[in-house]
């Protein structure tokens, strides 16, 4: 079985809710995060075996294989394929994982895996809301999802105070957190480490000119009193906005490549992918999934926490991380060294390829070797990555 590699890695900058990528149509900035993948590698676009995008809220523009339309609104030739995939928060983590095991079983060398949400046109339960709306809920009782689980909501936002609770994540902590996602997003921006991973995109203004967006809309200058004191999401709950990702708008890729088709596209990779896993938890604890994705992934691999350089766990609420922390044992100065998604955004099925980007460059800037991912998905699903900088 051949190793797959990733030879480029890229995403756009994170837009805020009806910022500057508001106005991208879903394919069209998934056709531009395809050309500008296709521009880095140099790689023969007729070349390409496929395409695998993540996408949660497949509605509406982002309806219709997402991938294919994305596919249609790039260079690519019409012969190469997309499928679309949701696995929530993790789809394009999950889409780079079956875009390697596609290669590692010899059934294609080159594959572009990725992900776009444009959440400001698309939110967050658009397609529940519709079918309400529709009235195509009414042979149901209530809002029912699962025979086994039938009186339950899965509330993301209770499932993040329950995994605080369980492992003892206080509201300090939360705090701390919060101030350094902002503060190491902002050190990192002003460094110019996003530079090699990042994809300016042009966008048109309200006095019709053209600028190209060119960083990420959510970060600010923290201010820890004033988060302090925004309402908690829940009654008596410990997480306010502060401590949640911020809705955003984005794409991101990945090109996945064997090793024969490095050698026959001259193409020099910047990671080899490890291990991979993708692990189902307890539903109605919804987040806890990254903590036994990892112990899982960690054991396949032949590796302990201690072996690993640099950790991209998704900020989806501050509790996951801090949770995932306590948990395996990690050490927090290698946590989301460059920010995570309370400040630079969660823009659902692209943030799973948007995290490799961000580790894959760091790794290699510091001479590091190792990098873990781990994201928490709705209904207790979570997927997992280890990969190794070349």
């Amino acid at each position: 079985m051949t190793d797959a590699y990733i030879t480029t890695a890229l995403r756009t900058p994170g837009g805020r809710r009806n910022g500057q990528l508001s106005g991208w149509h879903p394919a069209d900035l998934g056709g531009f995060v395809i050309d500008g993948l296709l521009d880095r590698s140099g790689v023969d676009p007729a070349a390409i075996d496929d395409v695998i995008f993540g996408c949660v809220s497949q509605i509406g523009p982002q309806t219709f294989n997402i991938a294919r339309t994305s596919v249609m609104s790039s260079r690519l030739p019409d012969s190469v394929p997309g499928v679309s995939i949701d696995r929530q928060c993790g789809s394009s983590l999950q889409a780079t994982q079956f875009a390697a095991q596609a290669v590692m079983s010899g059934t294609a060398d080159l594959i572009i895996a990725g992900g776009v949400e444009i959440m400001s046109a698309v939110p967050i339960m658009s397609a529940m809301v519709v079918a309400q709306e529709a009235g195509m809920q009414s042979p149901f009782e209530g809002t029912r999802i699962s025979a086994r689980y039938p009186d339950e909501g899965f509330s993301q936002f209770v499932g993040a105070e329950r995994v605080g609770e369980k492992y003892g994540v206080t509201r300090d902590e939360l705090l701390d957190f919060a101030v350094s996602s902002h503060e190491r997003a902002i050190a990192a921006r002003d460094a110019g480490r996003f530079d090699d991973e990042m994809l300016p995109v042009p966008v048109q203004i309200a006095d019709g000119t053209t600028v190209l967006h060119a960083t990420d809309e959510g970060v600010r200058t923290p201010n820890r009193e004033k988060m302090e004191t925004l309402p908690a999401l829940l009654p008596d709950g410990l997480i306010n906005a502060a401590m949640a990702s911020q809705v955003c708008d984005g794409a991101s890729a990945v090109l996945v490549a064997s090793e024969a088709a490095l050698q026959q596209h001259g193409l020099v990779p910047l990671a080899r992918i490890v291990a991979m896993v993708a692990y189902g938890s307890d539903p109605v604890m919804v987040l806890e999934g990254p903590i036994p994705a990892t112990e899982r992934m960690l054991k396949r691999a032949g590796l302990t926490i201690g072996d690993i350089d640099l950790y991209e766990v998704n900020e989806a609420f501050g509790t996951v991380p801090l949770a995932w922390a306590k948990a395996v044992g990690a050490d927090l100065d290698k946590l989301n060294v460059n920010g995570g998604a309370q400040s630079l955004g969660h823009p659902l099925g692209a943030t799973g390829t948007k995290l490799i980007a961000t580790l894959v460059h760091e790794l290699r800037r510091r001479g590091a070797r190792y990098g873990l991912i781990a994201i928490c998905e709705g209904l207790g699903t979570a997927n997992a990555m280890i990969i190794e900088a070349l």
